[in-house]
């Protein structure tokens, strides 16, 4: 694949000659057109279709393209190469910058309109029929606002149970609820962790994938696919969750913890760095109050006995020496000082990749491969803020407030790099609700229209190409025959309309 770094867009509008025999010119130099545009996909014609004359005559007057080249000059070179150019098929045609737009914001991202879609995984472990169905559940700025007034109701509320009710009664039951979600989130961790480990040459040869399907009549209502090695890890989630409840142990706590932390993170996203923003300076406050106004926040960490904390022995060398297994005091950090700004972060990247299609709309959506300067400056932050947290609160040996410290690092590294690259308004304009929306009224509108677009770069056999000519000629079931246009990989094939007359044939 050539080198894209380096390239702009342009749309490209074409005029058809207006002759009689200009669409028997175009039938006959169509092939060499769609071979060429596939062949140069994603490289120079990133996308295209036919202009009509109305959608009621669906006459072919010209074409539209979006078209990648250095300069105005090289793509008007490649224009007048275009089979339909030497074939006297295209007249005339303006060519105008261009920038396509954003249309939606890695597993949580949904996939631009403009992306080729993901090959589908060939492991057995993947569960999806599609890579688009990780969405994560959006909070919106009013969610924001909330966040520290319903955080500090619960925690009041716990406060006031281990102080008035036995800590026994309580902590068992919260040992069994813990228990059964973190059955479910080490099970989950513990796949993707599989996923990466495990080559998936070994796993086609080695695991046979199974399929479960519940339906009525003849309506799917849902299903799920498994492996042996599904059951291996979810036994195993098991013995180790029964060995923290017997044990309590301080390392399988941290692994329950962190395997929460994990898949709260990829549940919950930032529809904007508005909201995180405000999120971030809500729970700045609702930190320091609770920790240095009261005892409440310190209170609920030494008594609630569950994973809900990452703990580390204060000492770690004397930790492990000693031989006289006496108690040692530990640190904690709670898992909100890891989640909350952990979206942030997933934020950062998520617009890392928006700033960096928009700029270059070529290659696989889903790759990581592309720069990241919001992400890495939030990550150093939030560990710098972490580092300074624990040595704060070793040199005035106090509990410190870790948000205190993590949400104006968080904050001030994206508004810093936002300010040294020229993209503070960029920054702030960027949410992902516009994008659901027009998502949702792209699907909807896609249900109520049946009419569909002459493609140019998808490649049709010789029968279809016959029976389009055909039907040009006697003018009838025109509509029907149409195929929705969309930019196909070399190798790929477009997919048509399930009302389409076409489709019907092959079915």
């Amino acid at each position: 694949m050539a080198d894209t770094n380096n390239k702009h867009q342009f749309l490209v509008v074409i005029q058809d000659f207006t002759d009689e025999g200009c669409y028997a010119r175009r039938m006959e130099a169509r092939p060499k057109h769609l071979a060429m545009a596939e062949s140069s996909y994603p490289n120079y014609i990133v996308c295209g279709g036919a202009i009509f004359d109305s959608h009621k005559t669906r006459k072919m007057v010209g074409s539209a393209m979006i078209c990648l080249a250095e300069s105005e000059e090289e793509l008007r070179k490649k224009i007048n190469q275009d089979p339909y150019v030497i074939g006297k098929v295209w007249e005339r045609w303006d060519i105008y910058p261009y920038r396509n737009g954003s249309i939606s914001s890695l597993s949580g991202m949904k996939r631009p309109a403009n992306a080729p879609k993901k090959k589908k995984s060939d492991s057995p472990l993947d569960d999806s029929d599609d890579e688009d169905e990780s969405i994560a559940e959006s909070l919106s700025s009013s969610d924001a606002w909330w966040f520290p007034v319903m955080g500090s109701i619960v925690l009041f509320s716990l406060y006031l149970m281990f102080r008035y009710l036995d800590k026994k009664y309580i902590n068992i039951l919260i040992t069994g609820y813990f228990s059964i979600m973190g059955c479910a989130a080490i099970s989950k961790t513990a796949l993707m962790v599989t996923k990466k480990v495990i080559p998936v040459s070994f796993l086609k040869r080695h695991v046979e994938k199974y399929k479960v399907t519940l339906s009525k009549g003849s309506k799917r209502l849902s299903h799920v696919n498994f492996t042996v090695v599904h059951f291996m890890l979810l036994g195993a989630s098991v013995i180790f969750t029964a060995y923290y409840s017997i044990t309590k142990n301080w390392i399988a706590a941290n692994v329950f913890g962190l395997s929460f932390s994990i898949n709260a993170i990829q549940l919950l996203s930032l529809d904007s760095f508005k909201t995180g923003m405000i999120m971030l300076s809500g729970l700045f406050f609702y930190d320091i109050f609770w920790v240095f106004g009261t005892e409440v926040m310190v209170s609920v960490a030494k008594n609630f006995d569950a994973p809900i904390k990452v703990i580390w022995p204060r000492d770690i060398i004397s930790f492990v020496l000693d031989s006289t297994k006496q108690e040692h005091p530990f640190t904690m950090l709670g898992l909100g000082d890891i989640v909350i700004p952990g979206i942030f972060v997933a934020l950062c990247l998520r617009f890392d990749r928006h700033m960096s299609w928009n700029r270059n709309p070529v290659g696989q959506f889903r790759s990581t491969d592309f720069p990241k300067p919001y992400f890495t400056a939030c990550l150093i932050a939030y560990f710098i803020g972490l580092a300074t947290t624990m040595a704060v609160m070793h040199i005035f040996h106090a509990a410190q407030p870790a948000l205190l410290y993590l949400s104006p690092a968080c904050i001030l590294s994206s508004l810093i790099t936002a300010a040294s690259r020229g993209e503070l308004k960029d920054l702030f304009a960027y949410t992902t609700e516009e994008e659901e929306n027009d998502d949702k009224k792209n699907k909807k509108k896609s249900k109520e229209q049946e009419v569909d677009v002459e493609p140019e770069i998808p490649v049709n056999d010789d029968e279809e190409q016959q029976q389009q000519q055909q039907q040009q000629q006697s003018g009838a079931d025109d509509e029907e025959e149409m195929e929705d246009f969309v930019a196909v990989p070399p190798g790929g094939s477009p997919k048509k309309k399930k009302g389409s007359k076409a489709s019907r044939k092959k079915k």
